[in-house]
């Protein structure tokens, strides 16, 4: 493998965790190799490695992103990440309350919906 790869699955394993990283890896096939090549290099080995600003305001990017593009499937595990990246709760909600404004109230009401489960899970015990 790559350098980039070797660096986006650190920095990979660093945000998201080893269980979740782990289960990722477990369910790979060689079907989607080429796409879990493709984001490990790519979003994990180049953007996220970057240094160009804190992976706690990448996380906050990320979430309002995802929200404003209606990807709602990866906010929990974006949610879960930002424990890992220095993100608090409010900082996520004040990115939903730029989602809200710009992009549409329904949008950042769903995600703000996940992000409260996301974290009533957290609170329970479950990290992974």
């Amino acid at each position: 493998m790559s350098d980039r790869y070797d660096t986006g699955m650190s920095v990979r394993r660093s945000v998201l965790g080893d269980a979740h990283v782990d289960r990722a890896e477990a369910a790979k096939t060689e079907y989607d190799l080429p796409f879990q090549t493709l984001i490990t290099e790519g979003a994990w080995g180049t953007v996220w490695a970057s240094d160009g600003i804190a992976r706690r305001e990448r996380s906050m990017l990320t979430l309002a992103l995802l929200a404003a593009m209606g990807n709602f499937e990866e906010i929990p595990m974006h949610v879960r990440a930002a424990t890992r990246t220095g993100a608090s709760r409010n900082d996520i909600m004040e990115a939903f309350q730029h989602v809200a404004v710009y992009c549409g109230v329904p949008k950042a009401n769903h995600a703000i919906k996940l992000a409260k489960q996301t974290w009533a899970e957290l609170d329970q015990g479950e990290d992974s």
